[in-house]
């Protein structure tokens, strides 16, 4: 099958973008994954909605025009008000997946996406749970809001709301189970705990514990992740294992486009942080 790219946290920067297409054509790669936090970060209700409409309707075209598979999950910076419209976008395409708690086969393998992240202490609550019914929440910072089409509502509680939700430890049980976990790829926005893929600025570690768990008793072939940018550079780690499982997170660097280039029928994964002109 050749190879594919993973890319992460790309936030709506549209020379990461095409540089990620145009590698994916430079190295013949049969499939495109984007790990969520896919739309711009500000102006978040109208930039987001320009966006699927002016700039990514038209460049996933381009991957259904070049041959090329395109599986992506909307993240917890990107707007659920805005998930209908992606919906219908990857509706339009036969090669392009939102894999948003989803199976997709794609050869001998199946793409299994998770969009939802550990709890944080921004205000943005649209994918944010508990890890488990243990979860301890971190202080917030402002109170908590959820996007609705054109606008925004506020949670006055937002501990009690979350408590009344499922945790994430009881989502990732809920996704569709695959036929052959060795021949399985999730795609999970957050990244597990205790394995170097989690760290953010100053060091500390906020991976989830709840996705580790998962990993172990699973054990796919792949897991994907992202959400924390700066973790490769912070720990010196985008690549680890849990059993047998191989978990990548390249993290989105600053100084160009982090991606990994990677082969499933050979298990070979490589990171690169390119120039972005």
């Amino acid at each position: 099958m050749g190879p594919f790219l993973f890319v992460t946290d790309l936030h709506g920067n549209r020379l990461k973008y095409e540089r990620t297409l145009s590698l994916a054509l430079e190295t013949g790669a049969w499939l495109v994954v984007n790990g969520g936090d896919m739309f711009p970060h500000r102006g978040m209700q109208e930039d987001q909605a320009a966006f699927l409409r002016e700039f990514l309707d038209p460049h996933l075209a381009k991957y259904q025009a070049a041959g090329i598979r395109y599986f992506g999950i909307p993240a917890n910076d990107d707007l659920r008000a805005h998930d209908a419209q992606f919906d219908a976008i990857c509706s339009r395409y036969s090669l392009v997946e939102n894999l948003a708690g989803r199976k997709v086969p794609a050869g001998p393998y199946e793409f299994i996406g998770f969009p939802l992240v550990t709890d944080f202490p921004f205000r943005l609550k649209d994918r944010a749970r508990r890890d488990s019914e243990k979860f301890a929440f971190p202080e917030q910072f402002g109170g908590a809001i959820l996007s609705r089409p054109g606008g925004w509502e506020e949670i006055p509680d937002w501990e009690a709301y979350a408590r009344a939700l499922p945790t994430i430890e009881e989502e990732l049980a809920a996704l569709p189970a695959p036929k052959d976990p060795g021949r399985a790829v999730y795609v999970i926005h957050g990244p597990p705990a205790g394995l170097g893929l989690d760290v953010v600025r100053g060091g500390k570690p906020v991976g989830s514990p709840a996705t580790t768990r998962f990993l172990e008793t699973v054990q796919p072939l792949l897991s994907l992740h992202g959400h924390i940018h700066e973790s490769p550079e912070e720990s010196g780690v985008w690549m680890n294992r849990v059993g047998k499982t191989v978990c990548l997170q390249p993290g989105q660097s600053a100084r160009g486009l982090s991606v990994v280039v990677g082969n499933l029928e050979e298990r070979k994964f490589d990171m690169r942080v390119i120039a972005v002109d």
